[in-house]
């Protein structure tokens, strides 16, 4: 029997059970990670090796070194999330893998060792949009959560307004037309002197300051459109701090932040908001890194409750890069009747919706 056939009746082998285990793996950057689902929304558990002190000192991620991170680590985590879900990998009914978008070396760590295991076991395989994990993270969050619904996914990569018509159908509503929030607040918090990773650090600094203090905006920010821009507001950071040392001033460095992490979450709250009363949605949905901003959960929570709107966020656990989200995602496209052959490969621009690349 071909390795397809076995996979087509695993699948609907899968489908027809409700309490099917399944194994999410996600090496799509700087996180190995890898979960045990079981029946598509119950974490069972949670294995992650973070690079982030292999990269701090570089300031940023470097994608070769995140390579070698996988390779080295893949094993073990696998490894792990099976013992603490307390099942073997004879146990398993399904793999699910991220294989886009993402750092493309990163990614074919990932998605070799899935077809390793799925061959082995004759288990099937479905390639998973990380984007799409994403928003799968509120599904684990929120029990009765179903589509339709808006989605805002915010992260170091991606800024994007999301119509989530249906568990594996996605409409493109707006996007930054330049840098993602996160690859903002990392390039602002170099500026400030921070540390790798600069969102969180940027954050913390930001509580103790005044964002009035010295007030940042965005034309293009103000229009109708549901599209987005934040290079501007990083280069007005970088422009601000320049011209300060010049004259030989201290800025305010927490004030700064402020003022800049409000301009850009008031931003996304706008058009995130906009966006689901548009599409007529009842819910609209955080996903991504950067909806573990407090700032920007408080925003939108107080935006959504203004408009009528249900807010739904993930737990903080499933908010940044983690395999259960993907094995969640996995999950919903396997009940939709979709699967992947050995032909499955990397593919760093992966779209979500066909909408455009990179999305």
């Amino acid at each position: 029997m071909s390795y397809l056939t076995s996979a087509r009746q695993a699948a609907e082998a899968y489908r027809q059970n409700p309490s099917a285990l399944l194994l999410g793996i996600e090496t799509s950057c700087d996180e190995t990670a890898a979960s045990v689902l079981r029946g598509g929304r119950e974490v069972l558990s949670m294995a992650v090796h973070t690079q982030i002190p292999l990269h701090r000192k570089y300031g940023g991620v470097v994608p070769e070194l995140a390579s070698r991170s996988h390779v080295e680590r893949m094993g073990e985590v696998c490894a792990a999330a099976l013992r603490e879900a307390g099942v073997r990998l004879t146990d398993l009914s399904a793999i699910a893998v991220t294989c886009g978008p993402g750092l493309v070396g990163a990614l074919l760590v990932g998605v070799s060792y899935a077809k390793g295991l799925a061959f082995a076991q004759e288990l099937p395989l479905v390639g998973v949009n990380h984007l799409a994990g994403h928003i799968a993270a509120n599904y684990l969050t929120y029990p009765d959560l179903q589509p339709p619904f808006t989605c805002l996914v915010a992260s170091g990569g991606h800024s994007h307004i999301v119509a989530v018509e249906s568990y594996d159908r996605f409409t493109l509503l707006g996007r930054t037309r330049d840098d993602a929030a996160g690859e903002a607040f990392d390039k602002v918090a170099r500026a400030l002197g921070l540390p790798y990773p600069g969102g969180p650090a940027l954050e913390e600094l930001a509580l103790t300051g005044d964002a009035a203090k010295y007030p940042l905006h965005a034309a293009f920010n103000e229009g109708p459109t549901l599209d987005m821009s934040f290079s501007g507001l990083k280069t007005a950071v970088v422009n601000l701090l320049h011209n300060a040392g010049q004259k030989g001033d201290l800025p305010d460095k927490a004030s700064v932040a402020a003022a800049f992490q409000h301009a850009v979450c008031k931003t996304l709250t706008n058009k995130a908001v906009q966006g689901a009363l548009r599409q007529g949605s009842k819910t609209l949905a955080l996903a991504g890194g950067v909806s573990a901003n407090r700032y920007l959960r408080a925003l939108l929570e107080e935006a959504c409750a203004a408009a009528g709107l249900r807010f739904c966020c993930p737990d903080f656990r499933y908010c940044t890069d983690n395999a259960a989200m993907i094995a969640c995602a996995g999950h919903y496209a396997l009940l939709c009747g979709e699967y992947s052959g050995f032909d499955l490969n990397a593919a760093p621009n992966l779209p979500l919706c066909g909408a455009q690349q990179g999305f």
